[in-house]
């Protein structure tokens, strides 16, 4: 309102005007000059090769990032550098000075760095000018600090380290070449004209209608093929999703994310720290950095394969799987299907993202085509940070494509390409020309040139762009693959890509990539009532957990990159059955992340191990949680004796809540064991009230400030370190260690007492205590007054009074359960105005996330709670709510849900007029706990050291279901009847056609199928 008088908006800009002019008056500025430092700026934002270091300069540097860091230069600013070697030339540093003051009081910081040519010579006039002009003509100066001014002698600086520097700068001034004016007005470059192509007259084509799909649980935009194995998107003329519906592919090292337009961004080793492409977390736009075009060479006209870039009014349809997805479209009188996946095999899989487009011509005439496959390069973080240092060349020998970027402090050694086969007819790796001024990847200038410009170098803006011609007959099929990698040198390149060149190399790879993908997720199939709970555990909950979450580790909306302590440990019980070797592996790779002290990185980046150390309570435990349900499930005791060495840092300080660091990694190793045993000690700690300390968070990160003085407390890491101290109690007798396995149930018993004693607050038990002694999640709160998590894990851990705990979940079911809604609520009320303030998480919205929205995890745990209590009706009904299928069974369910329905949501809004829509999708943890709560809880198949045993627990209107366990190659093909309609209960286990004793099976690995029957009757 203030600015609707023209008279407010006229005072506003005069005084704009004025204290504009004062700014100027006191650096002593003029109005030219100030104009010139903001063209300079410029240059800073959106480097130039006009004032960069010439290409050949650039091309000689080796070093990375952290060659800066001698000389105080950390290499996150934009950087000036400025040559001067005569007393005479000193009226451009001058100026620079000013410029420096004048950028910085704009809010533009950068390192101004000024390196003195002088001969050397006792007096050096020109250095003591140099230092007498940075003292005067800078206000408030810095120097040798980040955003300041650096002064350095060429003759003290190695060759290398000066290469680096000019490497590194935005801008390279050298004084002897005159004024700023002078050296700004340096033409550009005349690139040579290339040919334009000649646009004939277009044909009207044939467009065939996509194949019909009978899909499952169609809900307007898609559905599942009916074997589960898909999720087929439609888009139609104006048809798109609420958000992007995207596909998370990996293998070990190599991953891509692609959505339902094509759109989507690939990586080697850290989804964060070296992106070969760049993410976008915008859920609207979701911008390509990956495009492919199909061009006809007769008529110019152009289009993609994918809904984006360019979409037509064609339909386009995108069918997810597991670890492929598949993009079908058929315009111009051409049918496509575009086939895209990153190998995986029992080696981990090659660093390569695989694309065959399979060009098919309907049309009556024979046709003339061109395939552009382009590839906007990060190789880092951000290309905004990264593109200054990318170098592209062509290498014949391949037929590739090669880009590095030697500044990554941990990836610079390894070697970006791009190919295509067959091979290309012209490549460029400069995407200013291939974009062209004010284009766009829909437009690109690129795409009306008969060639691509064949440039490559340093100093460019960098891209990959290959494009490669053809001709295809009437009716003729035509297979053209697309490769996207990073290797370890040239010559892996090479044998890479020539691996690929080879006759069937592509559908030998593919073939691979679903064979293993079915082997894992055909160890366990089942068969129930309710088809929407068979086809996620089927297909789809082990697939997000382990290509996203513990490969992957990215997705839409986070991309994290790093390993969480906790994280991928909990994600890797679900394989303990189908692939104990990778929950292995994850298990002795978690264990090396732990402090001699025993505490341990929150989270960690590979491969340099930064990370954050922190005071989370619970991040430590889950080691010998995760650790004792391995040995139990899997009998593999010798991993208890594995020798892992330990971290070293500074500890924190007592005004520290966490410090990111690269510790070290020590000498001194010790038994995994000893590694649980140092974290059990570690994590018993006692407060006030006899409950653990919650530290700056248990599993509720949030909750940061309950316990930041080291007083508050937590009944949820209580009941959590009841299982724990259980579980080493196991583990030490399986070591023969009677003594230290009674201390620990003895610790137990101590704990469950003063639990009972202070954490009950008299219909469910607290959710701990904040530092001034105040409850949290009690009756007297008004907001959090109940918490689920204390609820569930009284059930889970098995140590909670039966009474209370039932009495507790019954609560939690009353409080929190919104059947009405479709959700569970961690809490409730939300956190909004009470105090003291539980932390960060009073940053969320009330209703958002973990402040009193559904948050999966801890649902889950409440459904397995309801399961272990024997009340399968319960259990089901939390699990069908927190299904995604549930939540997107028709059009107006989709656009209220809005992310995808064939994966598991974080969380889901109960924010007013947002109540029901999903948060984040794909990288979260309840995709493992959702397939262990269905398959060990609800149908309750437990495979224990080599024995099998089948306890379900399930609602009473289940006639019953069948499940296939495959151990080796023996098949147990398992029939739970229900004629009784009870919820839990076995009267009887029959395996070919003979009782088995105690219902438990000696499982064997020969080839061979039994046939295992399971009779239910209520118990007593």
């Amino acid at each position: 309102e203030k600015y609707c008088d023209p008279h407010a908006t006229e005072r506003a800009m005069d005084f704009a005007w004025g204290s504009a002019q004062q700014q100027l008056q006191l650096l002593h500025i003029q109005p030219d000059e100030a104009r010139r430092f903001q063209q300079l700026a410029s240059h800073l934002l959106f480097p130039s090769y006009l004032l960069r270091a010439p290409a050949e300069r650039l091309l000689e540097n080796h070093k990375g990032q952290s060659g800066l860091w001698p000389y105080g230069i950390s290499g996150d600013l934009p950087l000036v550098l400025i040559t001067i070697g005569e007393l005479r030339e000193i009226s451009l540093i001058r100026q620079m000075l000013q410029a420096h003051t004048y950028w910085r009081m704009h809010g533009l910081s950068t390192d101004l760095v000024i390196i003195n040519e002088e001969a050397g010579s006792y007096e050096r006039p020109l250095q003591n000018r140099l230092e007498q002009m940075i003292q005067t003509h800078t206000v408030a100066a810095v120097t040798d600090l980040a955003g300041g001014i650096f002064l350095k002698s060429s003759g003290q600086l190695p060759e290398e380290d000066l290469t680096l520097l000019k490497a590194v700068a935005s801008v390279v001034l050298i004084a002897a070449r005159g004024t700023l004016p002078q050296q700004l007005g340096i033409p550009a470059e005349v690139l040579p004209l290339q040919e334009k192509l000649i646009r004939k007259r277009s044909f009207k084509e044939p467009v065939t209608a996509l194949p019909f799909l009978e899909l499952s649980y169609f809900n307007s935009l898609g559905g599942f093929t009916p074997d589960g194995r898909e999720y087929a998107i439609y888009l139609g003329p104006n048809t798109n999703t609420p958000a992007p519906w995207v596909n998370v592919i990996a293998n070990p090292n190599f991953g891509t994310l692609v959505s339902e337009t094509g759109s989507g961004f690939s990586w080697y080793g850290n989804s964060q720290r070296n992106r070969l492409t760049g993410w976008s977390n915008d859920p609207v736009l979701d911008p390509p950095t990956e495009a492919l075009y199909i061009r006809d060479e007769e008529s110019g006209i152009f289009w993609s394969p994918t809904a984006a870039p360019i979409r037509e009014n064609s339909a386009y349809r995108a069918r997810h799987g597991q670890g492929y997805t598949v993009f079908e479209h058929n315009s111009n009188g051409i049918d496509q299907e575009l086939t895209v996946f990153v190998p995986v095999d029992d080696n981990g899989g090659k660093p390569v993202k695989l694309q065959r487009l399979r060009l098919t011509n309907i049309s009556a005439r024979k046709r003339r085509l061109s395939l552009t496959y382009y590839v906007e390069l990060v190789l880092g973080e951000n290309r905004e940070t990264s593109q200054m240092q990318i170098t592209t060349r062509w290498d014949d020998a391949a037929k590739a494509l090669l880009a590095k970027n030697r500044y990554h402090p941990e990836y610079g050694a390894r070697v970006a390409f791009a190919a295509m086969v067959p091979e290309v007819d012209s490549y460029s790796g400069d995407r200013s020309s291939f974009i062209g001024r004010n284009g766009s990847l829909g437009r690109p200038a690129a795409m009306e040139l008969t060639r691509l410009s064949d440039r490559t170098g340093a100093g460019l803006d960098p891209c990959a762009a290959l494009r490669s011609g053809f001709e295809l007959a009437i009716g003729e099929q035509l297979d053209i693959t697309c490769l996207l990698g990073q290797a370890g040198s040239v010559a892996e390149v090479r044998e890479l890509v020539s691996g690929f060149r080879a006759e069937r190399a592509f559908e030998d790879a593919f073939d691979e990539n679903r064979a293993w993908w079915d082997r894992l997720l055909g160890t366990v199939e089942v068969h129930t009532p309710d088809l929407a709970a068979d086809l996620l555990i089927n297909r789809w909950l082990q697939y997000q957990s382990l290509s996203c979450r513990v490969w992957g580790r990215s997705a839409s909306y986070q991309s994290g990159g790093a390993f969480g302590f906790r994280d991928q440990l909990q994600d890797v019980m679900s394989l303990f059955v189908a692939r104990p070797e990778l929950a292995r592996e994850q298990i002795l790779l978690t264990a090396s992340r732990q402090f001699k002290e025993g505490d341990v990185q929150h989270w960690w980046h590979p491969p340099s191990g930064a990370g954050i150390r922190s005071r989370i309570s619970d991040d430590l435990l889950w080691l010998p949680y995760v650790v004792a349900a391995y040995v139990r499930t899997t009998g593999d005791s010798e991993i208890l004796q594995q020798e892992i060495p330990f971290l070293n840092a500074p500890l924190l300080t007592d005004k520290q809540h966490e410090c990111f660091s690269t510790p070290e990694v020590t000498f001194e190793r010790a038994t995994l064991f000893d590694h649980c045993r140092r974290a059990v000690k570690r994590g018993l700690t006692i407060g006030i009230h006899g409950l653990p300390l919650i530290g700056t968070g248990d599993w509720n990160d949030g909750m940061n400030l309950v316990g930041a003085d080291g007083k508050g407390e937590s009944v949820w890491l209580a009941w959590f370190l009841c299982d724990v101290l259980g579980g080493m109690s196991e583990l030490a007798q399986l070591l023969q260690e009677t003594e230290l396995a009674l201390s620990y149930q003895a610790e137990r018993s101590a704990l469950i007492k003063r639990v009972e004693l202070a954490g009950w607050d008299g219909e469910w038990y607290l959710r701990g205590t904040f530092d001034d002694g105040s409850p949290l999640g009690s009756a007297v709160n008004r907001e959090a007054r109940i918490d689920s998590l204390p609820q569930s894990w009284a059930w889970l851990s098995g140590a909670a009074d039966p009474d209370r705990a039932a009495l507790a979940l019954e609560s939690a079911w009353q409080h929190l359960v919104r059947s009405d809604e479709g959700l569970v609520q961690l809490f409730d009320p939300p956190f909004e105005t009470a105090q003291p303030s539980p932390g960060y998480i009073k940053g969320y919205p009330p209703g958002v996330r973990e402040n009193g929205g559904q948050y999966t995890h801890a649902a889950l745990w409440m459904a397995m709670a309801m399961a272990r209590k024997g009340d399968g009706q319960r259990a089901v009904q939390l699990l069908r709510m927190l299904n995604p299928i549930e939540h997107a069974r028709d059009a107006a369910a989709v656009w209220q849900y809005g992310i995808e329905p064939y994966v598991v949501a974080a969380d889901v809004y109960r924010l007013p007029g947002r109540i029901g829509q999903g948060g984040w999708s794909w990288y979260t943890g309840s995709a493992a706990w959702m397939y262990r709560a269905w398959v060990e809880e609800v149908l309750g198949l437990k495979v224990q050291n080599g024995q099998l045993q089948v306890n379900p627990v399930i609602p009473e209107t289940w006639p019953g279901f069948s499940l296939s366990y495959r151990h080796g190659e023996a098949i147990y093909a398992i029939k739970v009847e229900n004629p009784e309609s009870c919820q839990q209960g076995v009267a009887w286990v029959e395996m070919d056609g003979q009782r088995v004793t105690d219902g438990v099976i000696l499982l064997e690995k020969g080839l061979v199928k039994h046939q295992v029957v399971v009779m239910m009757k209520a118990e007593g």
